[in-house]
């Protein structure tokens, strides 16, 4: 599927964000965001024509599948010698790759979060500073794939997008229902709410058989959270992972993100549970519900290309009665890693680089993935994620990448416990003692 999808200002915005703190807690600035002297030399000497072998490439992002087999067919012209043998899951990921690593089976291409988890998987990962691909990557994205252990400094990842993050939503069913403005506020939602239903309309669609879909949305909450006990969503997380935190101190996480999941669950789908990725974007496109939670900017070619009508708009999640707090939250949460052990290692990184610095490479991010470019650019958006998500980061600013803080066998667990109270199979203080718990065990001693 074509898509087309750029993002000329998410460089700034990205910046703000990411540099803020998912790179590292360094205050110096990351190594990775200006580009040496080797790596503006290999982008005129690499030449892959000659390589030859089988790279393995397992990552999440099954969303991606068919940009990234588009992407590996072009790499055929290039290098005709080499097989790219791709392989991609989502639910599972971190357990399967963890299986991977602990047999020996390295992939010589594996993604990650960004930000913390670069950390959990730098002893696998090539350090790219003098690569090609650091003449073309936002320095933004390369500030979230430095080491905290390096003091800051390397860049261990690379990203196939930025990210918006928050509802989307149908804006001609919210005129329908005689909703003027999306809401700011948590008691906006339920009035909201209230009024597409009396419409006859479904107000959710929620994503909830998908353990990530969690972490999107509680990240906005936990942003809220920090602001409402005036410290940084850093050190709020790390309270949680060193177990000095209860999830009952903050009213925007025991009290309104429970409340949110109660109103989702509510005003959302029959069989929540059994609501995926494709089931989200197949009744958002199709009119049958008016908000899809847990996405962002990667669902919007999706849903068009099933309903090319659809008026799209973007919005942050109301957490509080403090309409400030609702926020868009822009960033890279996802790194890919090159095994520095890689068999084909030089092939590996061919092919890396030239899906950054080529001109099919660079394109390929906006006209065939239709993502947020995680390179320098100065494109203008054609999408309506990306727009909104930009001109409301300009008001009001973005929140933090939250979900760089944690790893993802943090937050798989997480979601998990979450489905749990979904499924009503636990109540909400045995769901926050199990998140406290699991917090401090899986990512307190990282």
């Amino acid at each position: 599927m074509k898509r087309k999808f750029f993002a000329a200002v998410l460089s700034s915005v990205m910046a703000i964000t990411l540099l803020a703190g998912c790179g590292s807690g360094s205050t110096e600035s990351a190594e990775p965001a200006s580009v040496g002297e080797s790596a503006k030399e290999n982008v005129e000497t690499t030449d892959a024509s000659a390589d030859s072998g089988e790279i393995y490439m397992f990552i999440s992002s099954p969303e991606y599948a068919d940009a990234i087999n588009t992407l590996i067919e072009e790499y055929k012209n290039v290098a005709p010698g080499v097989t790219i043998n791709y392989e991609t899951t989502q639910n599972d990921y971190p357990t399967m790759l963890k299986a991977k690593l602990n047999s020996g089976e390295v992939p010589d291409i594996f993604s990650s979060t960004s930000g913390k988890e670069i950390d959990t998987y730098l002893e696998y990962s090539y350090d790219l500073s003098s690569e090609p691909i650091m003449t073309t990557m936002d320095p933004a994205v390369a500030s979230a794939m430095a080491s905290t252990a390096n003091g800051g400094k390397g860049c261990y990842g690379f990203a196939i997008k930025g990210n918006y993050f928050g509802i989307v939503y149908n804006k001609e069913m919210f005129e329908t229902a005689g909703i003027d403005k999306f809401p700011e506020t948590s008691s906006e939602l339920v009035d909201a709410c209230k009024k597409l239903s009396d419409a006859g309309i479904k107000p959710f669609t929620t994503g909830f058989a998908e353990w990530w879909v969690f972490k999107h949305t509680y990240q906005s909450f936990v942003n809220a959270a920090a602001d409402g006990a005036g410290i940084s969503t850093a050190d709020l997380v790390a309270k949680f992972e060193k177990g000095e935190a209860k999830v009952a101190d903050y009213p925007e996480l025991y009290d309104n993100y429970f409340a949110f999941l109660d109103l989702a669950k509510e005003y959302g789908d029959n069989k929540p549970l059994e609501t995926d990725l494709s089931a989200e974007e197949a009744a958002f496109a199709n009119g049958e519900v008016a908000m899809m939670l847990g996405q962002g900017a990667w669902v919007e070619a999706d849903v068009l290309s099933i309903n090319p009508d659809l008026k799209i708009g973007f919005a942050g999640y109301p957490t509080t009665e403090d309409a400030a707090e609702t926020k868009v939250i822009s960033g890279s949460d996802q790194a890919l890693h090159v095994n520095k052990d890689s068999a084909n290692l030089q092939a590996t990184l061919n092919f890396v680089n030239w899906w950054y610095t080529s001109d099919y490479g660079k394109s390929w991010f906006t006209d065939v993935a239709g993502v947020v470019p995680p390179i320098v650019t100065d494109a203008p958006s054609d999408f309506e994620v990306i727009k909104q998500g930009a001109a409301l980061s300009e008001a009001k600013g973005s929140g933090a990448l939250a979900i760089c803080y944690s790893t993802d066998s943090w937050h798989q667990t997480c979601g998990q416990i979450l489905q749990s109270y979904i499924a009503g199979t636990v109540t909400k203080d045995e769901a926050c003692a199990q998140i406290e718990e699991q917090w401090a065990s899986i990512d307190g001693a990282k």
